[in-house]
This record gives structure tokens, C-alpha cells and sequence, in this order.
């Protein structure tokens, strides 16, 4: 298409596209993960989308000048470089903004590995969108958009349905943990592995909780099994993760 054709070339309608397309579609996706709560939102994916679009603009433009108008100067200073390199060092600037999305809860249960992803997949399609690459950012926009709005259903579906569960328990006391473990046996669910830990809470108590590792022998309720099991004995809390 020659409209594509001219957009791909650097001038001004079509670095307004550029950075027009990556406020829209960052923002979009960050509008997603603002609406969850989550610790990257609107604004952190439309600026994140937007940097490597600018990166990449910056990067046709030097190289652009560097065969035309400093083309004299470039080669008489015989320094020579790949500016289109800024794209790559944003993927590994990205990664300290990820990092900071990724936390470990009192659960022992790893949040912000989906919304570090997005955010680099996010820098991904701002660079795309900076090359003027318009049929990647499409359907780089789409793949994204759906893998963070439509498929956690089916995400959610698949686990709902799984013979591998894993429970997080906090008792009152360990002492009576064993009736725990043989109420989970009595039910026939296989316990592959435990692990125990203790610690003091904003009180001074001595608080104790275990994650248990599981294999259901058939398919039944997740959330059935988590009610019946937080009726057993010094159970202060249950929840699956």
C-alpha cells in the first residue's frame, strides 16, 4: 500500500503516527492492568510503549543523518557505529522496571510475572511502532491484548479443572498438624511435597503456616475442597495458590 509506504519513511506525519499509535495502544494495554490493581498501569505501559518508540525513531533519524548530512563529518572522524542499536539496549533497560513489578507475597506466592512480561512486550511493540513496522504492531497489539484480557479465563478454566492443587494453611498450632495431613489422605489426594515455616507476626505471635503440594485423584471442586478442609482443626486460614 503506498499510504504505508510513505509512513514508513521518516517525516513528520509519520513520526506523528508513531508516537500517536504508541500513547494509543500502551495506554490501551496498561488501561487493562489499571483496572486489576495492578503495580504497572495506564500510564507506565503507554510511557514505557512510548520510549521505545521513541528510541527507534531516534535511532532512523541518526542513521538517516549520518548518510546525508553528517556524512562528511562521520567519515572524517572514522568512528564507526550501528545507531540502530538503541533498540536492543532498550529490551535490557527494561528489565529493572520488570523487576520492580515482581514480588514474593506472605504466601510464598510469586505476583507481577505477567505484568513484568507485558511491560516488555509492551517496549517490544514500541519498537515496532517506532520502524514503522504497522503490520507487527497490529498484530502484536491484538496477541498482547488478548493474552492479558481474554486468556486468564481460560487460564483460570484450566486451573479450576487441574488434579494439581496447591494449598496454603496457616494453624494455630503445628501440633495438631497431623490430623490436618490425614484428612487430606482420608480423602485419597496424594501430598507430594510440604513445606513448614515459622514466624512472628505485627503481634508477637508465634505464627506457623505450611504450603501443601497436591494431586487430586479426581476431578472435583477446588473451591469445595478448600471449604471443607478449613472446617478441620487449628485451621486459622487456607487459601489455594
Amino acid at each position: 500500500m503506498e499510504e504505508l509506504e510513505y509512513l514508513r519513511e521518516l517525516n513528520t506525519a509519520s513520526v506523528c503516527l508513531r508516537l500517536t499509535l504508541a500513547v494509543v495502544f500502551g495506554g490501551i494495554i496498561g488501561m487493562d492492568r489499571e483496572h486489576k490493581r495492578r503495580p504497572a498501569g495506564f500510564r507506565t505501559y503507554m510511557l514505557v510503549c512510548l520510549g521505545a518508540a521513541l528510541t527507534m525513531v531516534l535511532s532512523q533519524y541518526e542513521e538517516l543523518m549520518l548518510r546525508t548530512e553528517w556524512a562528511d563529518a562521520f567519515d572524517a572522524v572514522g568512528v564507526k557505529t550501528d545507531v540502530t542499536r538503541f533498540g536492543a539496549q532498550v529490551i535490557n533497560g527494561i528489565g529493572f522496571l520488570g523487576t520492580g513489578t515482581i514480588l514474593v507475597t506472605g504466601q510464598r506466592e510469586v505476583k507481577g510475572l505477567t505484568t513484568a512480561a507485558g511491560l516488555w512486550a509492551s517496549a517490544c511493540m514500541g519498537l515496532a511502532i517506532g520502524a514503522g513496522f504497522y503490520e507487527c504492531m497490529l498484530l502484536g497489539f491484538v496477541a498482547i491484548f488478548l493474552s492479558i484480557r481474554l486468556f486468564p479465563c481460560i487460564e483460570d478454566l484450566a486451573m479450576a479443572n487441574s488434579r494439581n492443587m496447591n494449598l496454603y494453611v496457616e494453624f494455630v498450632s503445628l501440633e495438631r498438624m497431623g490430623e490436618f495431613i490425614s484428612e487430606i489422605k482420608a480423602r485419597g489426594i496424594r501430598i507430594f511435597d510440604v513445606e513448614i515455616e515459622r514466624s512472628m507476626d505485627h503481634r508477637h505471635l508465634q505464627h506457623s503456616s505450611a504450603v501443601f503440594y497436591l494431586y487430586l485423584p479426581k476431578k472435583q471442586s477446588h473451591t469445595q475442597l478448600v471449604t471443607s478442609l478449613s472446617c478441620c482443626p487449628d485451621v486459622y486460614a487456607i487459601d489455594e495458590i
